[in-house]
């Protein structure tokens, strides 16, 4: 007889689950907080921009916006206290918030790159430090953002690069680290998808635009990815019934790691 460790139940859902997401002011942050709302999770929506945040709660009443920049030395602690303050506990962490920087070696700046690691590298692992007393509770789940870009080379932003790169390793080690205590820790690397997020690297309407033209023309699928493509996949590695994948880095890119 084959023993069944774990059968799938009508539980197996985000009814009531409750989770913090990064970033979520637009873009695939914005688009994962509705995600986990929809299937019924409660959604501590963080990011710099408050009126972005609004905007994105209005959609689905199960947001909450929580305005906070998450390189400041006391955000992490505000963050989680404001979870658990209003709901008692925390079952998902989206670190999803991060910045894109274009920088070729010869322009390399010591300042530029200690901002990128503080965002993509330092806030995402203090904020996982700080939930991490409330996630043992709940056996729960990190699901951290990548890119494709975190495991092959895009000239002229290494270190942004690089700052993915050192996301895909904290993915794994912590996977490592916490598996004991039964929470699960997966990345997605997604591939260029539509977002703000070159606009806000400060490059120029018409380059954003060619950029867009040339990843699409890249892209195996023909385009760019849409928000909610990626969206639904943080949805699988947060869902409680997703009981044995953990420490993987899932590629979605319409095949762009494959061309």
């Amino acid at each position: 007889m084959i023993e069944q460790h774990h059968q799938r139940t009508d539980l197996d859902d985000l009814d009531d689950r409750v989770a913090i997401v990064t970033g979520a002011g637009s873009g695939i942050g914005r688009a994962t907080a509705i995600a986990l709302a929809r299937a019924g999770a409660h959604v501590l929506g963080v990011g710099r921009r408050h009126e972005a945040l609004q905007a994105t709660a209005a959609h689905h009443p199960g947001i909450t916006a929580h305005p906070a920049d998450l390189r400041a030395p006391d955000a992490p602690a505000r963050v989680v206290q404001a979870a658990t303050h209003q709901w008692g506990r925390i079952d998902v962490l989206v670190n999803n918030a991060g910045a894109t920087e274009m920088m070729p070696l010869a322009e390399t700046d010591a300042d530029r790159i200690a901002a990128l690691f503080a965002l993509n590298v330092t806030a995402p692992s203090l904020l996982a430090a700080a939930a991490l007393p409330h996630l043992r509770d709940r056996r729960g789940t990190i699901v951290n953002i990548s890119s494709t870009y975190g495991h092959r080379p895009l000239p002229g932003a290494a270190h942004y690069a690089a700052s993915k790169a050192a996301v895909e390793q904290l993915t794994r080690c912590w996977a490592l680290e916490l598996a004991p205590e039964g929470v699960r820790v997966n990345a997605l690397a997604p591939g260029p998808t539509e977002s703000e997020a070159l606009s806000a690297a400060g490059i120029a309407e018409a380059d954003v635009s060619r950029i867009k033209e040339t990843e699409a023309a890249r892209i195996p699928l023909g385009r760019r990815g849409e928000p909610d493509e990626v969206a639904q996949w943080v949805l699988r590695l947060a869902d409680p019934g997703t009981t044995w994948l953990t420490g993987q880095v899932l590629t979605i890119d319409g095949g762009l790691e494959l061309a």
